[in-house]
């Protein structure tokens, strides 16, 4: 069905452009992954990119959300409160190499729609957020590569630049002037020459500019052929096709900035709080470490990609600059393309696997020593559908238990298990609303046992444990406990306010008094960063003087928005 035109870039246009550029990668996104013969030949251009604008839909859609239920501004969000939040979205959903760079690349464009100030942005806006968009991703690259999509976004804005009309007008110019660079890509890099595809990151970003033709024209646009040689694939407007046969596997041992075979082992990702003088610093430490070096961001937060042999020490960079968190670590080895030139044998699946969300980085390592691929949940950022998705396959299993922790996320994981068994994985949702049923869940899990007789003792042991939690209160609100102010501390017990007070350990007391007085065998504590181990050491003191018979354990969480979770079984 054609949408309706957009005549200006304002808020709603970004939105609708948005959700079409993720239809747009959900189509391509096998057909992308295919293609993805560099920087390394993982097979995951396509998804990284789906990935990164789902974050960026999400964040969008958010501050639609805010506005239909509590904002007093009848006409809806700003031009400038949408682009932030696409540009935020996309910066902390960034994923691999490709992901990374579309995150600058649209937060590029966001700079300047923000700067403009007004809420209908017109054509010459456009163009030079076109323009601020594909000199801005090349700067965030150490090592810029011609053949890639930085060359298509260099020549999308050189094509709009050139525009006159609307903003209809510059955007199918900048499409068109994306799609002749992709074609020419095969004959810029050897790599894909070789291999007889066009740069997999390019074609991602076509389709994304497809969806912003179709924004402000409501028209998708059309096939037409383009050949770069007899070897190269054919352009139409939502397909590439790859000579069958391909070499692709031959090429594969070739990557980023030159490297080629016996190249870095591992692709670090980071997000990370830092201020500029501290990341110029990182830039250089990391550039001398290994290749594929992309750090986007801006404004204390940013998204640091690397690919090393030395993981720890990139990881440590980090440290040093500032405050890393989501932090993934990739091994090539086990399809890896600097060894096996491309040629990927398949993993055996595990027969079972758990895949838990997370709230801090010490569950994490808690989750993970008991053999759960988790996904890290930062604290008013939950993980979107996608990146659930994306762990049940990393878990590389037959059978997943999933395990949200959490009862907001229960739709989010609903539609994750539904994706995942389309793909022919069996996956059972159990319905957790905290990371400490999570727990109780997970060491009662048995892969040895029937699926169906493993899940359902998981359940049992899940639902038999009741949750608290200890928050601090943002800001003045009605409760079950009544009216509470910004800055109280609130004890909450299955999700309902029950206690309000002003010191963390006594009103963590009065919650774990109530847990008790049902009855309990294991009392589990998991702290936050800013709660001391006095605090624990008095609740712990607590249960051994009035609980007989309960035992105590204590994880540290790290930063998972909460001060404390409480879990009583």
């Amino acid at each position: 069905m054609a949408q309706v035109p957009q005549t200006f870039f304002d808020a709603l246009a970004v939105r609708t452009w948005c959700g079409l550029a993720l239809e747009a990668l959900g189509r391509a996104r096998e057909e992308i992954d295919a293609i993805n013969v560099y920087p390394v030949a993982d097979g995951d251009t396509g998804t990284n990119l789906y990935l990164t604008v789902e974050s960026a839909v999400a964040a969008v859609e958010a501050v639609f959300a805010a506005h239909e239920v509590g904002s007093r501004d009848p006409g809806g969000p700003s031009l400038a409160e949408v682009t932030r939040a696409m540009a935020h979205g996309a910066l902390i959903g960034a994923r691999g190499n490709s992901g990374t760079i579309l995150a600058q690349l649209l937060r590029g464009m966001a700079q300047v729609l923000v700067d403009g100030a007004d809420p209908q942005t017109d054509a010459q806006s456009l163009r030079l957020a076109l323009r601020r968009a594909a000199d801005s991703a090349r700067q965030a690259v150490a090592h810029p590569v011609e053949g890639t999509v930085l060359s298509v976004a260099s020549a999308a804005a050189d094509a709009a630049g050139g525009a006159e009309g609307d903003c209809g007008t510059v955007a199918r110019a900048a499409y068109e002037g994306a799609r002749a660079a992709l074609a020419a890509t095969p004959g810029q890099l050897a790599v894909l020459e070789r291999a007889g595809v066009v740069d997999a990151g390019g074609r991602g970003l076509v389709a994304v500019l497809a969806a912003l033709v179709e924004t402000f024209t409501g028209e998708t646009p059309g096939t037409v052929a383009v050949s770069a040689s007899a070897r190269h694939a054919r352009v139409g407007s939502d397909t590439w096709q790859a000579p069958r046969g391909g070499p692709v596997a031959d090429d594969a041992a070739e990557c980023a900035d030159g490297v080629t075979e016996g190249g870095p082992a591992y692709e670090v990702i980071y997000l990370l709080e830092a201020d500029d003088a501290s990341v110029a610093r990182l830039r250089q430490r990391l550039d001398g470490l290994g290749d594929s070096l992309v750090v986007v961001g801006g404004d204390g937060l940013w998204n640091v990609h690397v690919h090393v042999d030395d993981a720890g020490a990139a990881v440590e960079a980090g440290v040093e600059a500032g405050r890393p968190y989501r932090i993934r670590i990739t091994h090539f080895a086990a399809d890896d393309v600097h060894t096996s030139r491309g040629e990927r044998p398949a993993r055996e699946r595990a027969e079972r696997a758990v895949v838990a969300v997370v709230p801090g980085e010490g569950l994490a390592g808690l989750y993970a020593e008991a053999g759960a691929t988790t996904v890290l949940a930062r604290p008013g950022e939950p993980p979107v559908s996608g990146e659930l998705v994306e762990a049940v396959r990393r878990a590389h299993a037959r059978e997943v238990v999933l395990l949200p922790n959490d009862a907001e996320l229960r739709h989010t994981a609903a539609a994750a298990a539904e994706q995942a068994r389309a793909e022919g994985i069996r996956v059972a949702l159990i319905p957790t609303r905290s990371a400490v049923q999570g727990i109780a869940a997970l060491a009662v899990h048995e892969p040895e046992r029937r699926f169906d007789e493993d899940v359902v003792s998981m359940t049992s042991a899940a639902g038999s444990t009741r949750y608290g939690e200890v928050v601090v209160a943002e800001r003045q609100s009605w409760t079950m406990a009544g009216i509470c102010q910004a800055g109280d501390v609130l004890g909450l017990i299955d999700g309902d306010v029950a206690v309000i007070g002003s010191d963390v350990t006594a009103t963590a007391e009065s919650v774990l008094d109530r847990m008790l007085a049902a009855g309990g065998e294991l009392v589990t504590l998991v702290l936050g960063d800013e709660v001391p181990e006095s605090v624990a050491e008095r609740l712990e003191a607590r249960v051994r003087e009035a609980y007989l018979a309960v035992d105590t354990v204590v994880y540290r969480g790290g930063r998972q928005g909460a001060l404390l979770l409480i879990g009583v079984e």
